[in-house]
């Protein structure tokens, strides 16, 4: 009944959290309310897409993992916004939802180090404001210096399908009283959220002949840098998504059941995801909209299952079923699963540290859908932090606690225990200063080396990174130190491969720079580039064309820097701070940020307040 550390629920966060403290030596619990779901996908059988991509390819980085199971439960794999900068492009993978779950099951089971027991955490034992382990519905004690929780919408969860409320974490799962009271009596600051599905039609009963069919990439690419990228693309199986419309009638039948809409009739009170609002909130807020997308999605590999994208809802079932019918190919579609909506507690973010840890209740972690977030991807990068962060602690090693200039696992974080949220918080790229930075490709050369440095990226794995970017660099270098001149030769030579000509002295990193400029044009002007792989190749043309745009990011982090080092005593007034509005003092107050970059990233706090808390820093510390 001792552990080293307690992982509490079996969902992305839970997987990735209680898989990183085994393989870096703790000996690790699982504790989820039902074994076989563990790993489950509760929602769309999707990983990825827009930001969320980035965030997979930064936990395989780490050595977590998202993106193995993807690679090999995936059905259909998609770069998203591939026509624009590779900035803000995005993988997205359809996964085999079944396959998934057994896959993720199957890794916590046959992890060294790793138990898992089907039990329910009913409350947390803590002690002189440390914790020292859970105790279960079973009544069992289960003791740890470290516990982690990621509850997921398990935490006193009703579920709604119109007029209908249900008690529950998940359809046909119960919800978590007891776990929900025992964090409030830990003083933890709570609120509550709502999130919802689609329901799930019988795939044989829609006439997909009349939809627009959606396939996957001619060649894809798998999420992880461990999966060998050449025999992916030429023999991975993939199945097609179709993609339908809502008309004037579906938007009639749902407009005119609004009064019956748990959404609006203050049967919910929590506030839900608007990114990702349901087809009833979409009809409401844009109500010029003539018709909206959905997406018609496998949910296994024998695709007899679809899941509706773009139709969640908790509308009663009679509403969901005319709506659903009213759609043109779906007119005799059966329903399987009704979509519902659910309420779930969570903790308000600014209770944790960067590390995850609970301000109040040390060694206590929480990760996930508890902080407030929504998605897979989401709560998978704050578990594989937490539990990392976890066992780091149990080895009296400082955490690992990721930069917005290193990570979009970084800017998540900070996002949430500095700015906190009221409505479910979704990754995006826009939320990220340095997205240049920060691209999908370069997850692992901007991050193998920590994972390495813990433990969890093996020698000849970070040697593979390492090779990469020796590489990368030294294309770098060529295209920094090859010069051409405006002679007639060099402009004839341009003029044939299709390019306007020079009237001054050019380097190549500048020619490649120009939109027009592919891989293959920049072999042409750098032949020892030839002797590197097209992947190579790509990243190379990438660094070369956003290079000034790098350098300028760059120079901005290493300002930022000097801010990262000035740490904010714990004992400061902020009060005695002239010159600070009475709505800065309150928020510094409330977040009590550990250093000046932190209170940078306060909504609210501008830099003329940092440089002000600058000097008083610096005064402070001279009469100190």
């Amino acid at each position: 009944m001792k552990y080293d550390v307690i992982v509490v629920g079996g969902g992305h966060a839970g997987v990735e959290a209680s898989l990183s403290c085994a393989r870096m030596g703790a000996k690790t619990l699982l504790i989820s309310m039902l074994a076989e779901n563990v790993g489950a996908t509760s929602c769309n059988p999707a990983i990825g897409g827009l930001a969320k991509g980035h965030l997979v390819r930064e936990i395989d980085a780490l050595g977590g993992e998202m993106a193995l199971i993807t690679d090999e439960a995936g059905i259909q794999f998609r770069i998203l916004n591939e026509t624009k900068g590779p900035a803000v492009r995005g993988s997205r993978a359809q996964i085999d939802m079944d396959r998934y779950r057994v896959i993720a099951r199957n890794k916590v089971l046959t992890t060294p180090n790793l138990d898992l027991v089907q039990e329910m955490a009913e409350s947390i034992i803590v002690e002189d404001g440390e914790v020292k382990g859970v105790k279960t519905n079973l009544l069992n004690e289960y003791k740890a210096k470290k516990v982690v929780i990621t509850s997921g919408t398990f935490l006193r969860g009703v579920m709604h399908v119109g007029e209908i409320k249900q008690v529950g974490g998940r359809f046909g799962e119960q919800s978590s009283e007891g776990l929900s009271h025992s964090l409030r009596e830990c003083g933890l600051e709570m609120g509550r959220l709502k999130t919802g599905t689609c329901a799930r039609i019988d795939a044989s009963s829609v006439d997909i002949s009349v939809m627009e069919i959606q396939n996957g990439d001619k060649t894809p690419s798998p999420f992880s840098f461990r999966t060998a990228r050449k025999e992916f693309g030429e023999t991975k199986k993939q199945i097609p998504c179709f993609i339908a419309y809502t008309n004037q009638n579906t938007h009639d039948i749902i407009e005119s059941n609004f009064y019956r809409a748990p959404l609006f009739t203050g049967q919910i009170e929590g506030t839900g995801p608007r990114y990702c609002p349901s087809i009833e909130d979409k009809i409401n807020r844009f109500r010029d909209k003539d018709r909206h997308h959905l997406f018609l999605e496998p949910q296994t590999m024998e695709a007899t299952e679809y899941y509706i994208n773009g139709m969640s809802t908790s509308l009663p079932p009679d509403v969901q079923q005319d709506m659903i019918h009213s759609v043109k190919g779906m007119e005799n579609a059966k329903i399987v699963r009704y979509g519902y909506a659910i309420e779930y507690d969570f903790v308000d973010p600014r209770e944790l540290k960067h590390s995850l840890e609970t301000k109040k209740i040390k060694g206590l972690y929480l990760a996930g859908q508890i902080n407030g977030t929504t998605g897979y991807e989401e709560a998978a990068a704050q578990g594989l932090m937490a539990g990392i962060n976890a066992t780091l602690s149990f080895q009296n090693r400082e955490p690992l606690v990721l930069r917005r200039d290193e990570a979009y696992i970084g800017v998540l974080i900070d996002d949430l225990v500095t700015k906190g949220t009221k409505e479910p918080y979704r990754m995006f790229t826009s939320r990220a200063e340095y997205r240049l930075l920060l691209r999908e490709e370069s997850a692992d050369t901007r991050l193998s080396r920590y994972g390495h440095e813990i433990g969890l990226i093996s020698d000849e794995l970070y040697e593979r990174v390492k090779l990469k970017d020796e590489q990368i660099q030294e294309g770098a270098r060529l295209l920094n130190e090859t010069i051409f001149t405006p002679n007639k030769e060099f402009i004839a030579f341009l003029e044939s491969i299709g390019e306007d000509k020079i009237s001054d002295t050019i380097t190549a990193q500048q020619l490649v720079a120009r939109k027009s400029f592919d891989a293959e044009k920049m072999v042409k002007i750098v032949p020892q580039l030839a002797k590197y792989d097209p992947y190579i190749l790509e990243e190379i043309l990438v660094e070369g064309k956003y290079a000034r745009y790098v350098l300028k990011q760059s120079e901005e982090i290493q300002k930022m820097k000097k801010y990262l080092k000035i740490e904010i005593p714990e004992s400061f007034d902020f009060r005695k701070v002239s010159g600070l509005s009475r709505e800065i003092v309150e928020k510094l107050e409330s977040f009590n940020p550990p250093t000046l970059q932190a209170a940078s990233q306060i909504s609210g706090i501008t830099p003329a307040a940092i440089e002000i808390l600058h000097i008083y820093i610096k005064i402070d510390q001279r009469k100190r």
